[in-house]
């Protein structure tokens, strides 16, 4: 199993190569950027301060590429009270309108949440139920091989199933609603299992220019140090720059 997923690792240059060669002359570049500041003075001092980058590349009609980083810290009176980071490279294939494959790989560190270093990677197969206009539906299932790196100075790999499934809805022209899922299960320890959630609804303010406003909840069943919080969640409005 392991070797299957270092093979898949190493496996990403060639993939990335390919799609550089076989790319058309007309290829497609976006980004899309989330930031968001706070900071408050007087009986409570408090910064915070998150961005996401969402970097995609359509190398030709069938091969596309995502790159995500992200960063969250956060600081009251003076204490750090949050400093999560990640980023995610993806690459995705598309057999047919509705069903492609793809492989990912990445990196993400979250001392708050007992998280030193995670490494992951791994294939996955996903389907597009809803293609719109109105509604989108897509779902991925597949398998990851995961190194951690535990603040308590303790370690574990593992191979983890991998669930996902997002939904849309155009609510009118310029608003939106998402609703995202997110089911990691570690297959050498039942009690070892993450869920994530996103609850969102974007309102385009201009061409280049949106308004997102998320609740974001991330449960961890078994988290390392046992003494931490099983649940986090955020709630956040984020100005969303599309380029």
């Amino acid at each position: 199993m392991k070797h299957f997923f270092f093979a898949a690792a190493l496996a990403v240059p060639f993939f990335l190569f390919t799609a550089v060669a076989t790319a058309e002359e007309t290829k497609k570049l976006k980004d899309e950027a989330e930031l968001s500041y706070v900071e408050t003075g007087g009986n409570t001092e408090l910064t915070s301060f998150s961005a996401k980058n969402l970097l995609t590349w359509q190398a030709s009609d069938d091969i596309t590429l995502e790159w995500l980083l992200a960063a969250l810290y956060g600081e009251s009176n003076d204490d750090k009270v949050a400093e999560r980071y990640a980023t995610d490279l993806k690459l995705q294939y598309s057999f047919t309108e509705r069903l492609y494959a793809l492989v990912h790989g990445g990196w993400a560190k979250d001392e708050f949440s007992g998280i030193e270093n995670r490494y992951y990677v791994g294939p996955a197969l996903g389907l597009r139920i809803l293609t719109g206009p109105t509604h989108l539906l897509q779902t991925e299932a597949g398998v990851d091989y995961v190194k951690e790196e535990y603040t308590d100075d303790s370690d574990d790999d593992f191979p983890r199933g991998r669930l996902f499934a997002k939904y849309e809805f155009v609510l009118t022209e310029k608003t939106r609603f998402s609703q995202s899922g997110e089911y990691l299960h570690d297959f050498e320890d039942g009690d070892q299992y993450q869920v994530n959630s996103e609850t969102a609804v974007i309102t385009a303010l201009s061409d280049a220019l949106s308004l997102k406003t998320s609740y974001v909840v991330a449960y961890d069943n078994d988290p390392i140090p046992e003494d931490l919080e099983k649940t986090d969640t955020m709630l956040a409005v984020t100005l969303v720059v599309n380029f």
